[in-house]
């Protein structure tokens, strides 16, 4: 790969077909690809909705009615409008479905000979999501926009967006290679997709069948993808219906543009529109609103280890260019693999983490609703599930117990205290069965595809400026502590 042509230019008069339009990476990716490329041709946004109006309504609220968006307004002023019914058109959808949920077939035949480019960017991101669920939109979804695909006479290249930890708990260097069909993890044969969705399938009529109520459906379907997931080697639902939508988009593909994008944890945005933006509590982010707020003292982690970040509007960028570089077929589709991380070139550990944390908090606290700053302390790092289990034991479950003995003794009067604290305790012990795998992890992540675009890029020194996703160039204590806390507190802490 010695360079690469103009990516402003690649866009120009470019349809490009963006699915999972309300997440938050697809939000900056069509901000990005308006503010710097406004004579695209058209932005395809399919998003889940029963008919067009309401796809209109959640584009509204949940895209443009995001602040992400001040920048472009500004730029545009009363012509912002205009623009978007120019360049955008909402489509309800739902990839789960075969024809990606299009019912209109008028619609479906003129996107599929307009369209240059698909980025597939819907996914279910919950770890323990019902195992139906996550097959729908992370395995099949993956399925049916392969085979939406093959029928755009046009289409250049299809960017199918993973996750890096489709790898599961694997250590050492993680090199960016594909996921042949059925190979597991822990080499434990029989992985068959159809009779993974058969069997998610069976159970739910099963369910139905019994009576059992809407609760009682969620946590059996929870229940079957974290034991479907286990049997074959991945620690959780997410990962391992993620993993399987790459197995299908490998073999299906035939001779299409493949780039597969596998970005490790999402942060706030660097610079673009503005630093700091983020949405929703997401990953490590929780652990910032629960020790910000005053909820959380302990944190269990490996000190030393390294958890792989990465800004959004980098994985943005990264998706941008590599979609670019693979049209037509630019560059070679063995090359198409790209983890877009930062723990092999700027790696940042947890211990680096919670000295970010103390400092961001002490210098500005938290105000409850009572008007108080809640001061913070230091964590107290838990260094093994061992010392987890005995911290926990120490603080709650013998209080438990105590509590369980009163109850009996003054006829059940601490019932509901009891109870209470019996659902929270399990609750924790479950999120951290749930997130032990990254708590822990020993990968690092090789980026030399994406090293090898970032490279390429530098021959187009303006462009790289442009399109910027090397972790190198971050300093992690000022973007924590000036940047990313910031965000959260201003878009998380509401």
């Amino acid at each position: 790969m010695d360079h690469l042509g103009s990516i402003v230019q690649f866009l120009e008069d470019k349809t490009i077909l963006v699915t999972g339009a309300t997440g938050f990476l697809a939000k900056i990716f069509v901000e990005k690809v308006l503010r710097v490329q406004p004579n695209v041709k058209k932005l395809y946004l399919l998003l889940r909705a029963p008919d067009a109006k309401a796809a209109a309504r959640r584009f509204q609220n949940e895209v443009i009615g995001k602040d992400l968006f001040r920048v472009l307004k500004e730029m545009w002023g009363e012509n912002f409008n205009s623009l978007i019914r120019e360049k955008v058109a909402v489509v309800a959808g739902d990839i789960s479905f075969e024809d990606l949920g299009v019912h209109d077939s008028d619609l479906k035949e003129l996107m599929r000979g307009q369209i240059d480019a698909i980025i597939n960017l819907a996914a279910t991101t919950k770890f323990d999501e019902r195992y139906d669920v996550s097959l729908g939109v992370n395995t099949l979804g993956a399925k049916h926009v392969v085979e939406f695909a093959k029928k755009c006479s046009n289409l250049q290249v299809l960017v199918h967006v993973s996750t890096a930890y489709v790898c599961g708990e694997k250590g050492g260097l993680i090199n960016e290679s594909h996921y042949k069909m059925g190979e597991t993890l822990n080499g434990v044969t029989g992985l068959d997709i159809d009779a993974e969705v058969k069997l998610a399938r069976a159970k739910l009529k099963e369910l139905t069948a019994m009576g059992s109520t809407q609760m009682e459906i969620t946590v059996a379907m929870k229940d079957l993808g974290t034991s479907r997931a286990k049997e074959y080697g991945w620690p959780n639902t997410y990962v391992f219906t993620k993993a399987m939508g790459e197995m299908l988009v490998d073999q299906l593909k035939a001779d299409l543009p493949l780039v597969i994008s596998r970005p490790t944890i999402i942060t706030s945005t660097y610079m673009e529109p503005f630093p700091g933006w983020v949405e929703g509590v997401r990953t490590i982010d929780s652990i910032a609103v629960g020790y910000g707020t005053g909820k959380l003292t302990c944190f269990l982690c490996d000190p030393n280890g390294v958890i792989d970040v990465i800004p959004a509007d980098m994985v943005v960028n990264s998706i941008i260019v590599s979609m670019a570089a693979h049209a037509g077929r630019q560059l070679p589709i063995d090359d198409a693999i790209y983890h877009v991380g930062s723990s092999l070139g700027n790696p940042v550990r947890y211990s680096n983490l919670t000295e970010y944390g103390y400092d961001y908090f002490s210098k500005h606290p938290w105000i409850n609703k009572d008007g108080k700053a809640v001061m913070v302390g230091k964590l107290t790092l838990l260094t093994s599930m061992a010392s987890f289990r005995r911290y926990m034991g120490l603080r709650y479950l013998l209080l438990l117990k105590g509590l369980e003995v009163a109850n009996t003794a003054f006829c059940r009067s601490f019932q509901g205290t009891y109870h209470d604290m019996n659902r929270k305790i399990n609750l924790v012990m479950r999120l951290v069965e749930l997130y032990r795998p990254y708590l822990f992890f020993e990968g690092v992540f090789n980026d030399m595809n994406s090293e090898k675009l970032r490279s390429a890029m530098k021959v187009k020194t303006s462009e790289a400026d442009i399109f910027y996703f090397d972790p190198k160039c971050i300093n992690w204590d000022d973007y924590f502590t000036r940047i990313h806390l910031a965000g959260v507190v201003k878009y998380v802490f509401k």
